[in-house]
């Protein structure tokens, strides 16, 4: 994380973060991403049975771009675990694809072997 100016839209992704183990800063909702990589993110995460919270950066353009400075990440989606950025969709996949994934979330507790 680099280090980025306090404002309300970062505030609350430190907050949401801490709050959650697991959370997907994506467009749309899980139940609907509104692009494929988020979808691909959601799906995933689902197939693993990982519980996570979705937060819509679409619903505010200071929380789409307090995202992306918040990790100096230019893309979206972004999935944090217990506090960690892991990656976008590409780094997600490939996780997933390599089973490493599955381990880290085994690893953490966040899912049974």
């Amino acid at each position: 994380m680099t280090d980025v100016t306090s404002t309300p839209a970062t505030d609350f992704i430190a907050k949401t973060i801490a709050e959650h183990p697991v959370v997907v800063f994506m467009k749309g909702v899980p139940d609907q991403p509104r692009c494929g990589f988020s979808s691909v993110v959601v799906q995933i995460l689902d197939h693993l049975g990982v519980e996570f919270v979705g937060v819509d950066v679409l619903q505010d353009d200071d929380l789409r771009q307090g995202i992306k400075a918040f990790t100096d990440w230019p893309t979206i989606p972004q999935l944090y675990v217990k506090g960690e950025f892991l990656g976008g969709s590409d780094i997600v996949r490939e996780m997933f694809q390599s089973g490493e994934l599955k381990t880290l979330f085994t690893e953490q507790g966040l899912i049974a072997a």
